[in-house]
């Protein structure tokens, strides 16, 4: 018998009017939306449902896109739906931990909100980077990196393979790129982001949100997730919070993750929020792997459900 996992995607898939349909159907997402907007002091709804420049602000799209996927799960599972385990790119970590029981719904809400203002704030516009290296092994980018010797430069995010993510110091990323490019890469495209996110420029923001991580009472898990930090299963939520505050300056191993779930015997993988950007993460996994019998499905409107 196979195994379900859903996916939450991180930030970059935000989209205006994310979820709208969900809160127009289902009485149980609006009050997810309505809830998020009592705990964190403004309209949700204003902010997602409406052109709102803040959306693409780091401090306002993470906690947008955290409720829009809950409000999207709270739906899934009126229908029926279940998951086996959970996991999440980046900011999608708390979508599954939330899913996985572990977290309450309101509490997330606060943690997301301070998690998006922090790293907001830890690094002034214009100092940081990040760029997506294309047609290169994780391997081949690591030596660049590691031969940049710079500790303002590393390794952010494994997507697929060919697709990784380097993240630092502004011009230590522009001489990576360069570096990369010369070794081979078949593209390095430089990021529109907010910040060098996963890099060792974020410890401050990791300290705060331990903090305001130890403030939070969490759960036992009804269902395991897999941390991007270690690309483990979580069962037990003792190590959450130091998983959750290292996760903001550490690589996300997204690729390592969905590894370990093939070859666990997951076979359905359901990404719930805006766009298809994981489902074709795990595409291109399972190929690599030499894997065709999965299945995968988006959920971003009522529909994609039936």
């Amino acid at each position: 018998m196979g195994k379900t996992a859903f996916m939450f995607p991180g930030q970059g898939a935000q989209v205006t009017g994310m979820g709208k349909a969900f809160y127009d159907t289902y009485a149980c997402s609006k009050e997810c939306f309505d809830k998020a907007s009592e705990v964190v002091g403004f309209s949700l709804t204003d902010l997602i449902f409406n052109e709102d420049e803040r959306l693409n602000k780091t401090e306002y799209t993470q906690i947008a896109l955290y409720v829009t996927q809950m409000a999207m799960l709270a739906a899934v599972k009126e229908k029926g739906y279940t998951s086996d385990v959970n996991i999440g790119l980046s900011l999608g970590e708390y979508s599954a931990v939330t899913a996985s029981g572990a977290l309450s719904f309101t509490d997330g809400c606060g943690l997301v909100r301070k998690r998006g203002i922090y790293m907001e704030q830890a690094v002034p516009q214009g100092i940081g980077a990040m760029a997506a290296v294309l047609g290169m092994t994780a391997g081949q980018v690591e030596n660049v990196v590691a031969e940049c010797n710079s500790d303002q430069l590393c390794v952010a995010n494994y997507n697929c393979p060919g697709q990784v993510v380097i993240s630092g110091e502004k011009n230590e990323v522009l001489k990576a790129m360069d570096a990369l490019k010369a070794a081979g890469a078949k593209r390095v495209v430089e990021l529109n982001c907010s910040g060098p996110f996963h890099s060792p420029m974020l410890v401050k923001a990791g300290e705060q949100l331990g903090e305001a991580l130890e403030a939070v009472e969490f759960n036992k898990l009804n269902a395991p997730y897999v941390a991007n930090l270690t690309a483990e299963y979580v069962n037990d939520e003792a190590s959450i919070k130091e998983l959750l505050t290292k996760q903001v300056y550490s690589s996300v191993r997204f690729e390592q993750s969905v590894r370990m779930l093939i070859e666990d015997g997951v076979d359905t993988f359901i990404e719930i929020g805006p766009g298809k950007t994981l489902t074709g993460f795990v595409k291109k996994i399972a190929k690599d792997m030499g894997v065709e019998d999965i299945t995968l499905k988006n959920i971003e409107k009522p529909e994609d459900m039936e």
